[in-house]
């Protein structure tokens, strides 16, 4: 089940946090409770997503665009992500997750996402989301300037600037196509 109080309590501390710039990090403390994580006794990976949103609603809020999106009725769908999970998080632990906005272009925003324990770094987002509302999509400068947010844009770092080139070149619907039981 999704998070629900847990969202808005993100959302709700976030607002009372300082702001800050869109570029900028935020960092979100956390613990480990026993139903984020699996019969290993570690966050689940299908779970470790939703804690990286939950991070990524608070560093929205404290940006100060999570307030006109919901106004507005604005969403931002996930478009793509890929994660390196490389140490585990056990049950009970703190972590943080630091956030940050590295980029848009015509289609999409990029961010970057990272669960810490210490200066160990246990896994690795790099997610590009859409913005859409009512009418459909809108450019991430048609929101940045709605938001009354700087449309200042900065390079995405090469290394992200390679997954998005080689995602354009990934086949969309799979080659294979659907496969039905008989």
């Amino acid at each position: 089940m999704y998070p629900y109080i847990r969202a808005v309590t993100m959302i709700l501390k976030g607002g009372k946090m300082s702001k800050i710039g869109v570029y900028d990090t935020h960092v979100s403390h956390h613990r480990a409770w026993p139903w984020d994580t699996d019969l290993f006794g570690e966050i689940n990976h299908g779970r470790m997503l939703t804690l990286f949103e939950l991070a990524r609603w608070q560093s929205t809020t404290r940006i100060g665009a999570l307030g006109l999106a919901l106004k507005n009725g604005i969403y931002f769908p996930v478009a793509g992500v890929s994660v390196r999970y490389r140490k585990r998080i056990p049950t009970w632990q703190k972590y943080r997750v630091q956030t940050r906005f590295l980029s848009y272009d015509d289609r999409f925003t990029y961010v970057e996402q990272s669960m810490w324990q210490g200066d160990t770094c246990m896994s690795h987002l790099l997610l590009r989301a859409a913005i859409k509302n009512k009418k459909g999509s809108m450019t991430p400068v048609e929101f940045l300037e709605t938001a009354g947010l700087s449309t200042e844009n900065r390079p995405l770092p090469e290394w992200a600037q390679k997954w998005v080139d080689a995602d354009a070149i990934r086949p969309w619907p799979p080659v294979d196509g659907p496969i039905y039981d008989s």
